[in-house]
């Protein structure tokens, strides 16, 4: 009996280091990004903001494409208490209250997940928009609710010397810190930053940090990118619109803006956009902005399907830069007396050599 035990003793130690290594250990969780000042607070509130600064848009431009990004965002859960609760267009302000789930692990038959409640309120301002998440409430399995200030701050999720995770809490802090900052990718993306998730599933490669874009400190600076040129017959350079050239926001700023209906050259319909133009994204593609003054008869675009944004410099009485646009179905209609702005998916865009 004794030499059985012992034999099956020395097979066990024998095939000891083929087990572990059949069962390696779990790899630990780099939670660097998480650690002090990943949950920021003001005045004791626990607060997400991020500045994003955007070439050539002007109040009424950022203000509208914010609130078209605020009402598709609350309405994905088409739950009634996520909606936009508060706008002021003169004051560039908005505001609205969110109720979305926060998947923590999903697996068959096992689902754990918290509902989480936040305020998001957008100020814009001429070429800026600041953004802000707080007020993050949780309920978790139906009767438990917990706010942010008390489970998810430095004071409560970090152990004393701030150099881990509370384990109980872990969850909670990562996944809100995630939740914010893709709050925030999604808003660099309406303002036409790079989607760096949707590429990276397109290309099936290992999916990039989606806090890329608002990782680092300071404002989130978007209408930089380099541009892939195709000349044509007519003096201009066909820009790629997925890598507009940063000059062309520039332009946008300095330039008479001239918008172009009709196909028939010599019988088109002329009209100057006289609060301006810019260029962003809404709904994955790219669009360009022109705004009519609240004096300026709008007849002629509200029949438009397709037109042109003409770039004229000054002094110049060729356009440096041509936006081919088809306008889109969805598009805010202005108050009487207000400056009313058109969308148009842009589908070419020429540049003067």
């Amino acid at each position: 009996m004794n030499k059985l035990v012992t034999l099956f003793l020395a097979l066990f130690l024998v095939n000891l280091p083929n087990a572990m290594q059949a069962n390696p250990l779990k790899e630990k969780q780099d939670d660097t990004k998480y650690l002090a000042g990943a949950v920021p607070e003001v005045d004791g509130k626990v607060v997400f903001s991020k500045e994003f600064q955007i070439a050539g848009m002007s109040q009424t431009q950022v203000y509208d494409t914010m609130l078209q990004w605020m009402t598709e965002r609350l309405k994905e859960n088409n739950n009634r208490d996520s909606r936009i609760v508060f706008t002021d267009k003169e004051k560039g302000t908005i505001a609205g209250i969110g109720e979305e789930w926060i998947i923590f692990k999903s697996k068959p038959l096992m689902l754990d997940r918290t509902l989480i409640n936040y305020q998001i309120t957008a100020t814009c301002k001429e070429n800026s928009c600041f953004v802000e998440i707080e007020k993050i409430r949780y309920t978790y399995q139906e009767n438990l609710k917990y706010t942010a200030e008390e489970w998810i701050t430095d004071k409560y999720a970090l152990n004393k010397d701030k150099t881990k995770l509370i384990r109980r809490l872990a969850k909670w802090r990562r996944k809100t810190v995630d939740f914010a900052d893709d709050i925030f990718v999604d808003v660099a993306v309406a303002f036409g930053a790079p989607d760096t998730r949707a590429e990276a599933q397109l290309k099936k490669i290992e999916k990039k940090d989606p806090t890329a874009i608002v990782a680092g400190s300071g404002p989130v600076v978007i209408g930089q990118s380099k541009t892939t040129n195709k000349k044509t017959q007519d003096g201009y350079v066909e820009v790629d619109v997925k890598q507009i050239p940063e000059n062309v926001y520039t332009l946008l700023n300095n330039c008479k803006v001239v918008i172009s209906i009709g196909e028939d050259e010599f019988n088109m319909t002329n009209m100057t956009a006289n609060e301006g133009g810019a260029i962003g994204k809404q709904s994955d593609k790219v669009v360009a902005y022109c705004t009519l003054s609240a004096n300026q008869s709008h007849e002629a675009m509200d029949k438009a399907q397709n037109y042109m944004l003409k770039l004229y410099a000054p002094n110049q009485t060729t356009p440096t830069v041509i936006i081919e646009c088809r306008k889109l179905d969805t598009q805010t209609i202005a108050q009487e007396g207000h400056p009313q702005t058109y969308v148009g998916e842009i589908i070419r865009l020429l540049i003067k050599e």
